[in-house]
């Protein structure tokens, strides 16, 4: 089988998506300065941008190709996600000063534009999806999945869960459902939105929103886990901060060993979730080893 370089794959998906942004958010008008100057120092810094590579490589597996709808549900997930971290940031949140590698957006401009902000991100996602994706039944289904994984009933709901779990006797069934919400319903998301842009039929969807739902519970347990053995330089953002904040996470209620297991183990369901794809897959395959792998 041939060698798939990932991370190379991953700097190309990235790119991509990057020179989409940068195209919609300088045709986008009648934004005031200060709230645009926001919005582009959140939405341009480096990021991983591994939402929106999954929405374009689950579209290359299923049409062979990334198209323009898939350019654009990348970019509208990615402002879903950025919206999310400059919320969470936010002093009532979690509070962090730091998020990709320099301020938070509270910090370089202030609160109330950091909220703005995120409100603005929230909503330019769904104006892009209804506008620019090629038919009406395709932007129906692309809108209802990424309100229904970002909504109160998915990422909202996860982080409502996650504050209420601070300092509190960690619990296992009360951290699944914090990760399924908060982070595992999007990455689902991006998989699915893939699929739609690509046409996936009935039964790929159901394989590769298996395989979503597995990759995002691995990512957010290998973050979990780097919180605590990595660093603020590498992380971009404040390292240490679960364990100060009394979160509810694997590490601490499995310990980091028994974590890695289970984060081992999601990436396994995922992967053989991805069977009936064969060969084709492969990359997605790399993709979910290279998250749990990662450094940052």
């Amino acid at each position: 089988m041939l060698k798939i370089d990932i991370k190379n794959e991953l700097a190309q998906k990235a790119e991509l998506v990057n020179e989409k942004i940068d195209f919609l958010l300088a045709h986008w008008t009648g934004i005031p300065k200060r709230l645009a100057d926001a919005i582009k120092y959140v939405l341009v810094a480096p990021g991983k941008r591994i939402r929106a590579a999954i929405v374009l490589l689950t579209c290359e597996l299923v049409c062979g190709e990334v198209n323009d709808d898939a350019l654009t549900a990348a970019a509208a997930i990615e402002m879903v996600h950025t919206y999310s971290l400059v919320h969470d940031d936010l002093p009532a949140m979690d509070d962090d000063d730091f998020r990709r590698g320099r301020p938070s957006c509270h910090k370089a401009f202030d609160e109330a534009t950091a909220i703005l902000a995120g409100d603005a991100l929230l909503t330019m996602a769904f104006e892009i999806i209804s506008k620019d994706i090629r038919t009406p039944e395709k932007s129906v289904e692309m809108a209802q999945i990424l309100a229904m994984a970002a909504g109160p009933s998915g990422m909202i709901a996860g982080q409502m869960y996650d504050m209420q779990a601070e300092n509190t006797k960690q619990d296992a069934q009360m951290l699944e459902l914090i990760h399924i919400n908060k982070t595992a319903k999007m990455f689902q998301a991006s998989v699915c939105l893939g699929a739609a842009a690509g046409s996936a039929n009935e039964t790929q969807k159901k394989s590769l929103r298996q395989f979503g739902m597995n990759l995002g519970l691995a990512f957010q347990i290998a973050d979990d886990i780097l919180d605590i053995v990595s660093d603020t330089v590498t992380l971009g953002k404040t390292a240490g901060k679960d364990a100060q904040q009394g979160k509810s996470t694997y590490p601490a209620l499995y310990g980091l060993e028994e974590s890695r297991k289970k984060a081992e183990k999601m990436v396994q369901a995922g992967i053989e979730s991805l069977d009936a794809f064969g060969d084709k897959a492969g990359i997605l395959k790399s993709l979910a080893f290279e998250i749990i792998d990662r450094t940052k």
